[in-house]
């Protein structure tokens, strides 16, 4: 079992930028990678990046390519979502979830971990 608690929403202006991190706990982190994705009020949880154990690896979502970047701590079992230039339609709660290498990453069916998801508004 892996526990994920992620941490640093809140509400910005638009054009801000804001940095999430989740902390992973109990069973090894080792060998998971880890997923961003959100959902809007009203809407479908979506992707919105992966990383695979190593780092080496990022995928993001098409739309969301060049503001938001993805990265890993293993040391402190942590993975971050740095989130630049924020519009109001990235407000969402953001989770972040775990999967095993090798997984379908863009989808939900891939990770076997969830957080309990932080909330980031943006106001225009």
């Amino acid at each position: 079992q892996v526990q994920l608690v992620e941490s640093g929403g809140g509400l910005v202006q638009a054009g801000d930028s804001l940095s999430l991190s989740c902390a992973a706990s109990g069973r090894t982190f080792s060998g998971y990678a880890m997923g961003w994705f959100r959902q809007a009020p009203g809407k479908e949880r979506e992707f919105v990046a992966a990383i695979t154990w190593s780092g080496g690896s990022t995928y993001y979502a098409n739309s969301l390519k060049g503001r938001f970047a993805i990265s890993r701590d293993n040391a402190k079992n942590t993975v971050y979502l740095q989130m630049n230039s924020l519009k109001p339609e990235d407000t969402a709660v953001y989770y972040c979830a775990a999967a095993p290498s090798g997984s379908h990453y863009y989808t939900q069916n891939g990770y076997s971990y969830w957080g309990q998801g932080t909330q980031v508004t943006v106001s225009s």
